[in-house]
């Protein structure tokens, strides 16, 4: 069952030396991330997944694809010589693909909190991928030990100003606000409710990740997959480059 989850912003800029010289600005989001790792540890998991977006993975093809403890990627495609690698030691079962961008970010967090304290596999999600599935997987991970922790990586919108992204939404801030509100709660309900279709039009790239979590922390029928409910905590909330930030923890 799920004992606790964090959910942290996936952009490479997290890594100060990709950031170079703009990396005072993501300091807070830094700070709070490893705080959230914090929380996971203390929750005693018998494993971790971590959960981010992947451009690889199909949502004709069930729309995730599993990456074992040990996987490794880097973070040269944004110029720097970076290797990370999903917890340490050697994969028993490697992939032929690397990590995408959102799990080497998530690897790069749990190598500067020194983690070791359970076994870590990544699972990288459609962005697409329609809500009901993202709640399958979600009761899916919930089930895989008797006490699972979830690092949740994924951004809100990419339309908060005239420089992001996506240019300027109005419709953004509102999105990031129901979000963070729902990620800052432990709203399940709330999160299972996002608009798949105008989180895309956002380029809310964390939606499907976050509905995963809510997945996995929903009660639904059958045994409860929740230690005793989760309450949630928001550690950070910021656009600094007109792209939505959440830092939250559920435990």
């Amino acid at each position: 069952m799920l004992v606790a989850a964090a959910v942290c912003p996936c952009p490479p800029l997290l890594v100060p030396a990709v950031a170079a010289g703009a990396a005072p600005e993501l300091d807070d989001a830094r700070t709070a991330c490893v705080d959230a790792l914090g929380v996971l540890a203390a929750s005693r998991p018998d494993r971790l997944v971590v959960v981010g977006p992947d451009p690889h993975a199909d949502p004709a093809r069930g729309g995730t694809l599993p990456y074992p403890h040990g996987a490794a990627g880097d973070l040269r495609g944004f110029g720097v010589d970076l290797d990370v690698r999903l917890g340490p030691g050697e994969p028993r079962d490697a992939p032929a693909r690397p990590l995408p961008a959102p799990l080497a970010v998530a690897a790069w967090l749990l190598q500067r909190a020194d983690w070791a304290d359970a076994p870590v596999e990544g699972l990288g999600v459609a962005e697409r991928l329609a809500p009901a599935r993202c709640a399958e997987v979600g009761r899916e991970l919930a089930a895989r030990a008797p006490r699972v922790a979830l690092l949740v990586m994924g951004d809100g919108s990419a339309c908060r100003s005239v420089k992001a992204p996506g240019y300027l939404d109005e419709r953004a801030e509102d999105f990031d606000a129901a979000a963070t509100r729902a990620l800052g709660s432990a709203d399940v309900a709330a999160l299972a409710a996002l608009d798949a279709d105008l989180a895309h039009e956002l380029k809310a790239a964390g939606r499907a990740p976050w509905q995963v979590l809510a997945g996995a922390a929903g009660r639904g029928d059958g045994p409860a997959r929740v230690e005793g409910g989760l309450e949630g905590r928001l550690l950070y909330e910021g656009a600094p480059y007109g792209v939505g930030y959440t830092v939250a923890t559920w435990s």
